[in-house]
């Protein structure tokens, strides 16, 4: 059964068909521009809202299983459960000038990265696109409560969003068209799946493209990012440099830092060659430890000296700051340490 962002506005305004017209504007406004619970939509009358509270089109697709924050309470990162039992991830950050959440495509990822929590757990199933949205509709709730509202939107959580393609689009439309979140606002990551990076060009919408990059060459990458041995480094670049031209967005590469891997001086050049040909951002990103994963991230210093390398090389280079390491951060984290499995139906 579909949850309540997973229902279009004409299936929302059937649910007030025999109300005025305009209640069902009124819903909608108030789930998608209020961020308000059916119960709590005052101007709604009261029969009217209980009876929409009990609607069970209307529920919500994410139950809370578990919450943890930073001290300061910059980084707040939610476990939830589905109906099914799967599980996924959200994190709420703030900076500087803007709050941004982090949402979750699928429930596990099937793209196979060893260095990922997510990828190690292997993948379960996509998320519909109401499910994808509501991620965004609680992040924004909380804002909410301190005074502030969420700006930016990147699917870099658990998943592979261009391996959800129809579902992910829905939810970035929806992002955009209903709550207001601007195109230069939404970013779309990816391992590198060049058929969704081509569909992508022909959109409406220019969102910004971020590639999980991690390697520069074909060896290494194949090793650390699997689904390179299916579209290669070159094919990659050319998929890349269309979308550039279509949407003339800032496309930026990630670059997770493992010790010994992939932050030699070597790395930094092929790296460089690659992304002054594109104009590329490079994000270089503090690997977080995993279980599962033997080799540890570079250590700070050696990070600096990486990104100062690039920035010799004439590459525009920054490193993400390591957001919530000491609360279990890194996509798929969470989920690991906790059981949150529910029994299936039998």
């Amino acid at each position: 059964m579909p949850s309540r962002y997973d229902l279009s506005v004409d299936e929302v305004a059937s649910l007030v068909a025999d109300q005025p017209a305009y209640r069902g504007r009124q819903l909608w406004d108030g789930l998608y521009r209020r961020l308000l619970e059916p119960a709590d939509l005052t101007d709604l009358p009261a029969a009217l809202r209980s009876r929409l509270a009990a609607e069970p089109s209307l529920r919500p697709a994410l139950s809370l299983a578990s919450e943890v924050a930073t001290s300061d309470g910059d980084t707040v990162k939610w476990l939830w459960r589905l109906d099914d039992g799967a599980a996924i991830e959200t994190v709420l950050m703030h900076y500087p000038g803007r709050t941004t959440v982090c949402v979750s495509t699928q429930a596990g990822c099937a793209m196979a990265c060893g260095f990922c929590a997510t990828g190690q757990a292997g993948f379960e199933r996509h998320l519909t696109s109401g499910e994808i949205v509501e991620q965004v509709m609680r992040a924004a709730r909380r804002a909410h409560e301190t005074g502030r509202r969420v700006s930016n939107v990147v699917f870099m959580g658990m998943g592979e969003p261009l391996a959800s393609y129809e579902r992910v689009w829905a939810a970035v439309e929806r992002l955009h068209d209903d709550v207001g979140i601007s195109a230069r606002h939404l970013t779309l990551s990816t391992v590198g799946l060049v058929p969704g990076i081509n569909r992508l060009a022909g959109e409406r919408l220019p969102v910004n493209l971020a590639v999980s990059l991690h390697a520069a060459n074909d060896t290494l990458r194949n090793e650390l990012v699997p689904i390179n041995k299916r579209w290669p480094i070159d094919h990659l670049m050319s998929a890349c440099r269309s979308y550039l031209d279509a949407k003339g967005r800032r496309l930026s590469f990630e670059w997770a830092l493992i010790d010994g891997v992939n932050d030699r001086t070597s790395d930094a050049a092929e790296l460089a060659t690659l992304a002054r040909e594109l104009g590329a951002h490079v994000n270089l990103i503090p690997l977080n430890p995993t279980p599962g994963y033997p080799t540890r991230g570079t250590s700070p210093a050696g990070v600096r000296r990486f990104r100062d390398q690039l920035v010799a090389l004439g590459v525009n280079a920054t490193i993400r700051r390591n957001r919530g390491t000491g609360i279990d951060a890194a996509c798929g984290q969470l989920r690991a340490g906790h059981d949150v499995r529910l029994a299936r139906a039998r």
